[in-house]
């Protein structure tokens, strides 16, 4: 088992711009340190809880503070992008990160940022997504093209007599791994990553949804020829690990992580009938809180609980190689959470190398 940190998905709004990027900067440097192996900073422009608007410009400050983690925008919303633009800008941060990255890439979830740039029916986002990804493995070729789409017109041009020289566009390494995210079941996401040969995310709402994202996947993978095996898959758990149960669990619902649940999360899983794959088996969702989430939701406790509850859910779900941890806003406090995310890598991940069978 791997960890990795999916950062300001959740972060409370009376943050200033400069407080968020100081803080998820920050946590890039924590994660790298603590051993986790991936960093994961969302994109959206209108939601009050996810604030970062531009993740590269977080990541090309963590490429220079950090080592060993990889640096991963998660995701980019390709509908809101020129893809030719985006290519040449992921192509330059695989360069500073000297290949720690992952692309991740989406089709946008919240209608705002869809209307921000106009778009006020999403249905075609999909179909974007496919053609934005067409022009930039175009122009990571750094050959010349022309692309007249049905969004978007792209092209690189031919290098003429007494023309400036055209920069080298290709990606560190000549090539980009990229993820996609899923979370309805079935994920047409998920389908179009396994057909494509990405990494696939699965966006937690209970064991039975991860197993479904996994066949999903796989089925699609397999069809196209690409190769799988469970290692591949990223499972976002909400976790929190200190040295006694009593500790972790007042940290969690005290905290950021608490916090997010409580203002936004659960009245928004609440209102929405979102709840049940979360908590099943409970007679009335409406009445879960955080204690309850505390116990039979989040993964909380000591090194030893953390592994035992994680190496359970790895044994229903089928298992997966790294969990994804979303990051909640302790910048008051940020001691106990920077702890957590030193004994998920320092004392979970070993534990569970006993405790859970591989991933196939």
């Amino acid at each position: 088992m791997k960890f990795a940190l999916f950062q300001s998905p959740h972060t409370p709004p009376e943050r200033t711009p400069r407080e968020v990027y100081d803080w998820v900067v920050g946590q890039a440097i924590v994660a790298d340190q603590a051993g986790l192996t991936e960093y994961w900073v969302g994109e959206h422009a209108t939601v009050a809880w996810e604030p970062v608007p531009n993740p590269e410009i977080v990541l090309a400050a963590a490429a220079a503070q950090t080592e060993r983690i990889k640096l991963c925008p998660g995701a980019h919303l390709l509908p809101y992008h020129h893809p030719a633009s985006l290519a040449v800008q992921v192509a330059w941060l695989t360069h500073l990160a000297e290949g720690r990255y992952i692309l991740g890439v989406g089709a946008g979830a919240y209608p705002s940022d869809a209307a921000l740039r106009g778009i006020t029916d999403m249905r075609g986002n999909h179909e974007m997504v496919v053609e934005a990804l067409e022009i930039m493995e175009k122009v990571w070729a750094s050959e010349p093209f022309h692309h007249e789409g049905r969004f978007w017109k792209a092209g690189y041009p031919e290098t003429k007599e007494g023309q400036l020289p055209l920069r080298d566009v290709r990606p560190y390494g000549g090539k980009v791994e990229i993820a996609m995210a899923g979370t309805s079941s079935p994920s047409k996401s998920l389908a179009f990553a396994g057909s494509r040969g990405y990494i696939p995310l699965s966006v937690f709402s209970g064991n039975e949804r991860v197993a479904q994202h996994w066949a999903t996947f796989s089925e699609a993978a397999e069809a196209a020829g690409h190769p799988v095996d469970r290692s591949m898959l990223r499972v976002q758990r909400d976790v929190f690990v200190a040295e006694t149960d009593k500790e972790a669990r007042k940290w969690a619902i005290e905290g950021g992580l608490g916090y997010a649940w409580s203002q936004i999360l659960l009245p928004h899983f609440k209102r929405l009938g979102l709840l049940e794959g979360l908590v099943p088996g409970v007679a009335d969702p409406l009445s879960v809180d955080l204690d309850y989430l505390a116990d039979h939701v989040w993964i909380v406790g000591s090194p030893d609980t953390v592994a035992e509850k994680l190496a359970a859910c790895l044994e229903e779900s089928g298992g997966w190689g790294t969990t994804l941890v979303p990051g909640h806003n302790y910048a008051a406090n940020p001691e106990p959470w920077n702890e957590s995310l030193r004994l998920m890598a320092a004392e979970v991940a070993p534990r569970l190398k006993k405790l859970a069978p591989a991933a196939d």
